[in-house]
């Protein structure tokens, strides 16, 4: 008995000792369960942080986005609506050239009247037909050059050439006392060709009897780019300047034109009156508008069908 007493006792302190070295090998660990209860809640947190972040970032950048194409939208619209302006504006300066173009012509197929002296009427006479009589005083000529013979048919032509067939040459500007009113005026006679420039080769047409004349009031002219300086010692006049010429050749600062009916044979060709204006608004009228259309198909399928171009 005592024997099993013993080895009893000594079963129960293996099983102590056993008991607590496995205790010590393998700890108590936590409950799984609730490690990962309480990474999921934390994951599933951060993921709807994140995912309204992202919606609120989406948001602001789709209504910035918006505003950029909403200015865009309306300045791009500028194009069109002010080319249409513009070829609004040609259309009407187009109404105006052609007004003004008929207006000349009626003036320069009036019928003539008597030369005024005074000259506040005559700056309102320009392209007005007038009749004087008088004597040429051919010994103070001026030569208006280079020019070429004004012909409408021929000009009819050649529209639209780079180059003319008209030969280049002078229009001759004589001193005209006018008997009636006792005063000497500027006459532009007409076109001469370079080889007639000088007075000796033209002696037929270099009358001295007084004759009648009809033509066109002329008002003195401005200077344009590239166009020289007028030489007046050595007698070459590229612009009509009345005050320069009236003074080297002794007269009133009145010119006019000669009408074509004037022409004397053997003299300078008259009717070198210039009355057809620059009338180029077709072709803006044209251009503008075209412009406008085009830009307006391009805005609407851009900004209106959404298409990207």
């Amino acid at each position: 008995m005592p024997s099993l007493k013993c080895i009893l006792v000594s079963s129960i302190k293996t099983l102590k000792t056993l008991r607590h070295n496995a205790q010590n090998i393998y700890p108590r660990k936590a409950v799984p369960g609730y490690q990962f209860g309480l990474a999921a809640f934390l994951s599933r947190r951060c993921e709807g942080v994140c995912v309204r972040s992202s919606r609120q970032s989406s948001s602001s950048a789709v209504l910035d986005e918006k505003g950029e194409d909403s200015i865009l939208k309306w300045l791009l619209l500028l194009i069109p609506a002010t080319t249409f302006g513009l070829g609004t504006w040609q259309v009407k300066r187009r109404q105006w050239k052609l007004q003004l173009i008929q207006e000349l012509q009626s003036l320069t197929t009036a019928e003539p009247i008597d030369l005024p002296i005074e000259l506040m009427e005559l700056n309102s006479l320009e392209y007005r037909r007038v009749k004087v009589r008088g004597r040429f005083d051919h010994s103070k000529e001026l030569y208006i050059l280079p020019r070429s013979q004004v012909d409408p048919e021929r000009e009819a032509r050649e529209a639209g050439r780079i180059t003319s067939s008209g030969e280049s040459g002078a229009n001759v500007v004589t001193p005209f006392h006018c008997t009636d009113h006792g005063v000497t005026i500027l006459v532009n006679r007409g076109f001469v060709p370079r080889k007639k420039i000088n007075p000796e080769t033209r002696m037929k047409g270099q009358v001295q009897e007084e004759v009648d004349l009809v033509g066109v009031v002329r008002l003195t002219e401005v200077r344009k780019p590239f166009v020289p300086q007028n030489d007046t010692e050595r007698n070459r006049w590229h612009f009509r300047d009345l005050e320069a010429m009236a003074k080297v050749a002794g007269t009133e600062p009145i010119f006019i034109d000669a009408d074509f009916s004037s022409t004397i044979p053997g003299g300078p060709i008259g009717g070198q009156t210039r009355v057809t204006l620059r009338n180029e608004h077709m072709q803006y009228i044209i251009t503008w508008y075209g412009l406008c259309a085009a830009t307006s198909y391009m805005w609407y399928w851009k900004f209106v069908r959404r298409i990207p171009l």
